[in-house]
Formats: structure tokens, C-alpha cells, sequence
């Protein structure tokens, strides 16, 4: 039995005192509306309408059921609106994961200017380096980054744009122990290791306009599994290292590091959104993406600009090379 179209079926008859009245309304037939009105007195095991050959009326038990019919009817009425509008008007949570630096640098900036367009949106995010599972872990959005394209999956990608990453130092530590000018000098430095899944911990993969270089890299005293715990190892003058843009960019500005061997980047990374299903998208869900697309991708543009300016740090030579003090 469908008791909701029963009810509905009830409530006609109710309104209109007519079972024929009330299959009018509803777009059926007499037989099917009086059918299912008994159907549901069988299953309340009430008699709701007490029939005679020139009317019908409510019986004591049918006039409380047609009060909650009213309710209930109401209530599946509100609810599917708020289900239609939900693919029309960006309202509720909005629950995004991230990678820890792109979070920090770029997700939680776009998500302040989303919020200032679409107000009745609140966004719950979540910053880590695993790989969520959108579906079992109730994520609406992930962001993910990859030296290639990414793997097949249910879920719905779209590329953001590229990510890349460039070798810097602290001025102080240059100052200490020289610039390297070719990759093959920076066997004579203190070279630190981002310990990610993107990138291989052990070597740099260099590329420049020349082509490719890969740096085997030594053992050293330091590895970090956190661009940012990076950048502060970098501040800290412990050696030379490899970081996003995205992380560094105000680093750069602020003079605090300089870049290292300007003319190569690190292996690039390809940064996507994903969600779940392309049919009857939420709206929150839409505007995010489409969102994302333009705030993501312009700031991945300015800040590859911006690191390619970036002057070349203070040409000085290594410490042994110094005359001694007398």
C-alpha cells in the first residue's frame, strides 16, 4: 500500500465530499480513489468516512487523521522544495577536504570570498595529506594534486591548472656556504626531503628550457612530511629545499627565502577538484567547482609569474673560499 497517496486520496474525498469529486481532482479514476480509502481504514483498522448513497462525511477517528494528513502532506510538500532548491539555491554545509599547504594557502582565502557571494553556505573543511574516500567519509569536494593525470574512478574531475615547485634557501645560509650555480653543486650542500606520496623522497627531478636533470639526493640530517614545516626548516637556515609556490610565494616577498637555481622548477603537479556525481549536482556543490575553477586558477597563474620574477639571491663565495682572519 502507498499510504502516502492514500492520504492524499483521503484528503480529496474529505475536501470535496465526493469520492468522484476527489478523482476529478486528483487526475484518476472513482474506482481507484474509493479502493484505496478502504485500503487504508483496513490498515488503520478505522473507519474513517461513513458513506451513503448521497454523501460522504468524516467519522470522529477520520476528522483527527485528516489534521496529521494535513501535517504530513505538508511537511513531504516542504521537503521536496527545499530537495529542488538545493539544486537551485546554494544554501547548507559544505564539506571539502585538502591537502595541508593548499589548504592553508589557497582553499581557506577562495572559501572567504565564496562565502561573501553565497552566505548560506557554511563550509566544514578538513586539511590532511591522506586521500579521502568521498562517498564513506562524507566529503562533498576533494582537492587533489598529481604529477599526472589521475587515476580511473567514479568520481568527477576537473583540472584546476598546474602547481609547481622551485628550489630556495634562506640568504643566511648562501651566505654561509655559497650558491650553487649548476645541480650538480648541490652535492656540497645540506639539501632537506619533503617526505609526500607526489614526489620521490629520495631524488629531485629538475626540468629547465635545456631539459631534464635529476638530482640523486645524499643522505641528509632532516626530512618533513609538510611544505610548511619545510619552509620553516628553509627560515631556519638548515639547508636548500624544494616548496609549492603556493607555499613560499609571501616568502619570496618578503625576502625571507630566496630561490635557488632560478632557471629549473621541480616536477609539476596537476591540481583537481573532485565530487561524487555529475546527475542532479547540489548547488553548493556547483557553485564551488565553478568557483574553484576561476579563484584556483588565477591564483596558480599569478603566483608562477610572480616566482618567475623572483631575483636570483646574492652571488657570494663558499666559506672555505674566504681569506682567513689575521
Amino acid at each position: 500500500m502507498d499510504t502516502i497517496r492514500c492520504m492524499r486520496n483521503f484528503v480529496g474525498v474529505a475536501e470535496s465530499g465526493s469520492f468522484t469529486a476527489a478523482a476529478l481532482q486528483l487526475n484518476t479514476t472513482t474506482g481507484y480513489v474509493s479502493r484505496s480509502i478502504s485500503e487504508l481504514e483496513s490498515h488503520l483498522r478505522t473507519r474513517l468516512l461513513n458513506r451513503t448513497t448521497r454523501r460522504v462525511a468524516l467519522t470522529e477517528a477520520g476528522e483527527q487523521y485528516l489534521e496529521r494528513c494535513y501535517a504530513i502532506i505538508a511537511s513531504i510538500a516542504h521537503a521536496e522544495a527545499e530537495a529542488s532548491n538545493a539544486h537551485a539555491i546554494p544554501v547548507g554545509t559544505l564539506r571539502v577536504h585538502a591537502m595541508s599547504s593548499l589548504g592553508q594557502n589557497y582553499v581557506v582565502p577562495a572559501i572567504a570570498a565564496y562565502q561573501a557571494r553565497y552566505p548560506s553556505v557554511t563550509v566544514e573543511l578538513t586539511l590532511s595529506q591522506n586521500v579521502p574516500d568521498l562517498i564513506a567519509d562524507g566529503y562533498d569536494v576533494a582537492l587533489r594534486a598529481s604529477p599526472t593525470s589521475l587515476p580511473d574512478s567514479a568520481y568527477i574531475a576537473h583540472r584546476l591548472g598546474t602547481l609547481s615547485s622551485v628550489l630556495c634557501a634562506s640568504q643566511a645560509y648562501l651566505d654561509a656556504n655559497g650558491v650553487p650555480e649548476t645541480v650538480e653543486d648541490l652535492s656540497g650542500h645540506m639539501c632537506l626531503q619533503v617526505a609526500i606520496p607526489l614526489f620521490p623522497s629520495d631524488k629531485w627531478i629538475l626540468g629547465s628550457e635545456a631539459g631534464q636533470s635529476e638530482f640523486k639526493l645524499p643522505a641528509g640530517r632532516f626530512k618533513v612530511n609538510d611544505a610548511d614545516a619545510m619552509a620553516v626548516a628553509l627560515q631556519e637556515s638548515m639547508g636548500i629545499g624544494s616548496l609549492p609556490t603556493l607555499t613560499i610565494r609571501s616568502l619570496f616577498r618578503s625576502g625571507t627565502l630566496v630561490r635557488v637555481l632560478p632557471q629549473y622548477h621541480l616536477q609539476p603537479l596537476n591540481l583537481y577538484v573532485l565530487h561524487a556525481s555529475r546527475q542532479f549536482l547540489d548547488a553548493k556543490i556547483k557553485t564551488w567547482i565553478d568557483f574553484l575553477r576561476d579563484w584556483i586558477g588565477e591564483a596558480l597563474t599569478s603566483d608562477a609569474a610572480a616566482i618567475s620574477g623572483i631575483p636570483r639571491p646574492r652571488e657570494v663565495r663558499p666559506m672555505e673560499a674566504l681569506p682567513q682572519s689575521v
